[in-house]
């Protein structure tokens, strides 16, 4: 006699064998990747930035621009980048945070805001989205998608606009 769905998984349910396959179980599985991604945020909230770069590989690639500009190659000179994003960004301003996110094998996927003042005054919130490759519990390649008028305006003075403003008014990932 075939066994159809329901008796498939009946069977399954009373041999506990749903615990074994995370999509038909009632937990999601506990995530791998997302904590390492909250240890960096964590850093750069407090300007640290050897503790973002002890999350990631030495041979870093950092593709941070939305390919309007070159990638950023190294530890080395993501180090230095991120010296330079420092020095603009006013202590303690940091709101990055992260909406939604998904991982698959040794990728998270991401979509938050990037949101902080400039020692210049000036509020910026970028929405983005963007992909973590790791190798291990490193990161290894690291793309973020986002729209660069909308960082030059805001960085230009000009004020959020209500587009930006609704995207950002979400629960943040847990």
């Amino acid at each position: 006699m075939p066994l159809d769905r329901r008796t498939l998984m009946a069977t399954a349910a009373a041999t506990g064998a749903l615990a074994a396959v995370p999509a038909l179980a009632k937990e999601p599985p506990m995530p791998r990747l997302f904590p390492v991604l909250e240890a960096i945020i964590a850093a750069w909230k407090q300007q640290d930035v050897e503790g973002v770069l002890a999350h990631v590989t030495d041979d870093i690639v950092w593709r941070n621009s939305s390919g309007y500009a070159p990638a950023i190659k190294g530890k080395v000179a993501m180090r230095t980048a991120l010296q330079n994003m420092k020095s603009m960004i006013a202590p303690g301003s940091s709101r990055w945070r992260i909406f939604d996110y998904a991982e698959s094998a040794d990728r998270l996927f991401m979509e938050g805001v990037d949101e902080f003042d400039l020692t210049t005054g000036q509020h910026v919130a970028i929405p983005y989205a963007g992909s973590l490759q790791f190798r291990g519990a490193l990161v290894s390649e690291w793309r973020e998608y986002f729209d660069g008028r909308i960082s030059a305006n805001m960085k230009a003075g000009q004020p959020m606009t209500d587009e930006v403003r609704e995207m950002l008014d979400r629960p943040i990932a847990k």
